[in-house]
C-alpha cells in the first residue's frame, strides 16, 4: 500500500498535522508529509519529507525571495502560486512512482487552492481527500473536474478542539481506508468493454438512456455526464486524459450557455476535446434551444419577455429560449466544434425537436429558429463529416436508433 500523502502549512498548523500523523499510525498507515507553509520556519516536530524550498525550486521561484516578498497582496499571491505549481509537480512524481495511496490536505482558503489546485493533476481514482473551511460554499477551484473528496472543516482549522480533533479523525480514517482499497486492484473488477461517453440533460433523457441501453447491449460500458457545466467540463477532461473510447454527445446545451451568457457553461473548450483526440464522436444538437438561468427570480430582465418563453424547470432552474439569432450564431459554434475532428465523426439532427420542450406542442417548439440553426449546420460543416437528419423529434425511437446505427459505423472504421 503506498503512503498517505499529508499536505498542511506547517507554520501555521504544525499540531494538526502532528495529530492527523498519528491518527493514520494508529490503523497501520504509512505517511509522508509535505509542507506547504511558506512565511516561517521550516523545522518541525513531524518528519517532512518535501517542504516550502523544495517545491518553490520546482517552480523556479527562490524561497528567500518569496519570503522577503511579504504575506501581503501580489507578494503572497506569488508565493501560493509557486506553492501549487511545485505540489502539482510533486504529487505528478509519486503518482507516476506508484507511491501514492491517498492524499491528504487541509487548510482554509489559501491553503485549499493551493492543494485543490495541485491535486487536479491527480488521474480520476487516485485517493484525494481535503478538509477545508471552503467546503461548504462554491467548491468549484478546489474540485475541477477531478474526483476530490471535500469534508467540511465546521471550525476554522486553527487549532485542536474537540470539533476539530473528530473532523480530523475521521478525514485520516477515510484517507487511510482509500488507500487501503486503492492498493487492492482486484476490488475493482475492469471490465474490458470499450466506454463510450454521453452527454445527458433532463430534457434529452429517454434518448440517452435508450442511447445507452442499445449499447450495452452491443458489448459496450457507458458513462453518462449530466450537462450542467462542470459535468460537460468534466468530460472533456477524461477525454483528454485517455480514459474514454468514444463520445456520444448527444447533449450540447453548453455551448448554449457559454455563448448566451446562461449559468451552465462548461467553458469555451467544451465539445472540443473528442475531435482533438481522434477518437470516434457522434455530435448531437441536443438541447441546444435551452438557455439555463437559477430560480425563477434570478433570470435578467432582457429574458423576462414574452418570445423568450420561460420555462421554470424547477425550484433551482429556469430555463429559456433561443432566439433565430442566437440559433444561427450557435451553428456556427457547432460546425467550428465539430470541423477540428481527426477522428471518425458524424452529426445527427433531430428536425423534430432539440428536446422534450422543442416537440410539436411543446412550449419550446420553433421550426423557424431551429431551421436557422440546421442551415447554419450544413452550410458549414466540413465536406467529410457526414450529417444524418432523422425527421423525429429527439426523444423517439426513430432518432436514437439513427445514432446507435451510425455510431456503430464509426466504431467499424475505427
Amino acid at each position: 500500500m503506498g503512503d498517505v500523502i499529508v499536505i498542511g502549512t506547517i507554520d501555521t498548523k504544525e499540531a494538526e498535522v502532528c495529530f492527523v500523523v498519528d491518527e493514520l499510525e494508529k490503523v497501520g498507515a504509512t505517511w509522508k508529509v509535505i509542507n506547504i507553509g511558506v512565511f516561517e520556519t521550516e523545522s518541525s516536530a513531524v518528519p517532512v519529507s518535501v517542504g516550502p524550498s523544495e517545491l518553490a525550486g520546482l517552480a523556479g521561484e527562490d524561497i528567500h525571495e518569496l519570503r522577503r516578498g511579504g504575506e501581503q497582496g501580489s507578494a503572497r499571491a506569488r508565493a501560493l502560486d509557486a506553492m501549487a505549481k511545485g505540489l502539482a509537480i510533486v504529487l505528478e512524481r509519486l503518482n507516476h512512482e506508484g507511491n501514492i495511496g491517498a492524499v491528504l490536505g487541509f487548510g482554509g482558503s489559501s491553503g485549499s487552492s493551493v492543494i485543490g489546485r495541485a491535486m487536479q493533476v491527480l488521474p480520476v481514482g487516485v485517493p484525494k481527500v481535503l478538509v477545508s473551511t471552503m467546503a461548504s460554499g462554491d467548491v468549484t477551484p478546489y474540485v475541477g473536474t477531478r474526483d476530490i473528496s471535500l469534508m467540511y472543516s465546521v471550525t476554522d482549522i486553527a487549532g485542536l478542539n474537540r470539533i476539530s480533533r473528530r473532523v480530523l479523525r475521521n478525514a485520516s480514517r477515510a484517507a487511510a481506508g482509500m488507500a487501503e482499497g486503492y492498493a487492492d486492484d482486484s476490488s475493482i473488477e475492469e471490465s474490458g468493454q470499450p466506454l463510450v461517453a454521453i452527454s445527458m440533460f433532463g430534457v434529452t433523457t429517454p434518448a440517452v438512456m435508450a442511447v445507452q441501453a442499445g449499447l450495452e447491449s452491443r458489448g459496450f460500458e457507458t458513462t453518462v455526464f449530466h450537462a450542467t457545466g462542470a459535468g460537460g467540463r468534466a468530460m472533456e477532461g477524461l477525454v483528454s486524459d485517455n480514459l474514454v473510447d468514444a463520445v456520444i454527445d448527444l447533449t450540447t446545451s453548453e455551448l448554449t450557455d457559454e455563448l448566451v451568457g446562461g449559468v451552465l457553461t462548461a467553458g469555451p473548450n467544451r465539445m472540443e476535446a473528442a475531435g482533438l483526440a481522434g477518437i470516434p464522436q457522434v455530435l448531437v444538437p441536443g438541447a441546444l434551444e435551452v438557455i439555463n438561468f437559477g430560480a425563477e427570480h434570478t433570470v435578467p430582465k432582457e429574458f423576462q419577455v414574452p418570445e423568450r418563453r420561460v420555462h421554470v424547470h424547477n425550484s433551482a432552474v429556469t430555463i429559456c429560449r433561443t432566439n433565430i439569432d442566437e440559433s444561427t450564431a450557435l451553428g456556427k459554434i457547432f460546425t467550428q466544434k465539430a470541423n477540428i475532428a481527426t477522428g471518425p465523426t458524424v452529426v445527427v439532427i433531430p428536425l423534430r425537436g432539440l428536446s422534450a420542450l422543442g416537440e410539436e406542442g411543446q412550449p419550446y417548439y420553433d421550426p423557424i429558429a431551429d431551421g436557422a440553426l440546421f442551415d447554419e449546420i450544413r452550410a458549414g460543416l466540413r465536406d467529410d463529416i457526414p450529417i444524418v437528419e432523422v425527421d423525429a423529434p429527439i426523444n423517439s425511437t426513430t432518432f436514437t436508433d439513427a445514432v446507435l446505427a451510425e455510431f456503430t459505423k464509426l466504431w467499424e472504421k475505427k
